[in-house]
């Protein structure tokens, strides 16, 4: 790949995540401790995202079929969402902040599904390429959560604004990014009748149950630990956050190597439990105990990279070609809307039984998430068949 082309979509796929990440860790105390929201009504908001990601798939799929180009499509969306953004920046009630955090979610979730597609269209293989290139991505999360932390913003509406700025940036960056035109007429898939086929398989099935429910767990890292921080009397609480993303860069790095060593089943087992431990670090921990913190902290990285990632790698190699891109996206609708929605509502709920006044009791709060991890790590590996790379789930043409 020319040194030039990897720079500007390295800077693409950074606008990409620094949008996100500019407002995901931060909104929810924001919420709870300026605007006062309950927490079952900051886990409405962060279900946002999984509403949307229960229709991006389709809505990502009409865009295809229409006849513009990708840039032109993302430009729309991210300068939309930039206008949306804002306006929820000067919103202080629920009833007005939630309809309008729904339409910015439907405008900003297709946009990982287009960006990755538009990268992979303009890089030579994407298999060697991307990895680098999505590694930007990371680093503009850690960014944002540095420029965010290191200002004690938390509590304000800058870290909304500012994703806005840059989300109203990229709209235009993406325009001088080489064009990309539809790709011609796709044949049509059915997401619902391949994700039939596939959960006949029991491994699979197995996969999907055990990362959908680990989707709670997740739910509350990013709806509550920066509160969380916060009311312990952390100081930079969304700069300590992005120890998370430091570790994601090392444990995407060590995946390869770590499942050639110890197999897929080992790997993901390892991500599940993660999982369930980091938040009885958490509940140990406190300002007393700060390196069980930390180390709860870091541990993000290996929960998610060898969970989320190592799924769709195993995914990827047990379906047969034809039906790899329909399974990733089943798998993305199930865990990532209808897993990711539910989620956000028992993380909202639990943080509101949790509540007297003002005062959260997190101990309490974390033995939730830390005991679905630990039993969704038991459940899998009892029911988990460890492949072999041979065995692909057989479809009926």
């Amino acid at each position: 790949m020319q040194t030039t082309l990897y720079l500007r979509l390295a800077l693409f796929q950074f606008f990409q995540f620094f949008i996100w990440g500019s407002w995901t860790v931060t909104t929810g105390t924001y919420l709870l401790q300026t605007l006062h929201f309950s927490g079952r009504e900051v886990g409405l908001v962060y279900g946002t995202t999984a509403i949307a990601a229960v229709v991006s798939p389709f809505w990502a799929g009409r865009l295809a079929d229409q006849h513009f180009r990708l840039e032109r499509i993302l430009a729309v969306l991210h300068f939309t969402g930039g206008l949306l953004m804002f306006a929820l920046s000067t919103l202080h009630q629920f009833a007005f902040f939630y309809p309008i955090m729904v339409l910015y979610a439907i405008c900003y979730m297709p946009t990982f599904a287009l960006s990755t597609a538009m990268t992979f269209h303009n890089i030579p293989e994407p298999s060697r390429d991307y990895p680098r290139l999505r590694v930007w991505g990371t680093l503009g999360w850690i960014a944002t959560g540095l420029c965010v932390g290191g200002l004690d913003l938390e509590t304000t509406t800058l870290p909304m604004r500012l994703s806005a700025t840059a989300s109203i940036l990229q709209s235009i960056y993406v325009l001088t990014l080489p064009a990309t035109p539809p790709p011609g007429k796709k044949e049509k898939t059915n997401l619902w009748a391949t994700g039939r086929t596939l959960l006949r398989d029991r491994s699979f099935l197995v996969l999907i149950i055990t990362l959908t429910l680990v989707c709670i767990p997740n739910a509350f890292y990013y709806s509550f630990v920066n509160s969380y921080l916060k009311d312990q009397g952390f100081h930079n609480a969304a700069a300590m956050m992005s120890i998370g993303q430091a570790t994601e860069i090392l444990f995407v790095l060590l995946l390869p190597y770590a499942r050639r060593i110890f197999g897929i089943k080992t790997v993901i087992l390892l991500g599940v439990s993660a999982w369930g431990i980091r938040y009885m670090l958490l509940y140990w921990g406190g300002i007393d105990l700060p390196a069980l913190v930390w180390i709860g902290l870091a541990m993000h990285g290996l929960a998610w990279a060898f969970t989320a990632l190592a799924g769709q790698i195993y995914i990827d190699e047990k379906v047969p070609v034809s039906l790899r891109s329909t399974a990733q996206g089943f798998m993305a609708l199930v865990i990532s809307g209808t897993g990711a929605f539910f989620g956000s509502l028992i993380a909202g709920e639990v943080v509101s039984w949790h509540t007297f006044g003002d005062k959260i009791t997190w101990s309490a709060v974390w033995l939730v998430p830390g005991s679905v991890g630990i039993c969704t790590a038991l459940f899998f590996a009892l029911f988990f068949r460890n492949p072999q790379l041979r065995d692909q789930i057989s479809v009926k043409s």
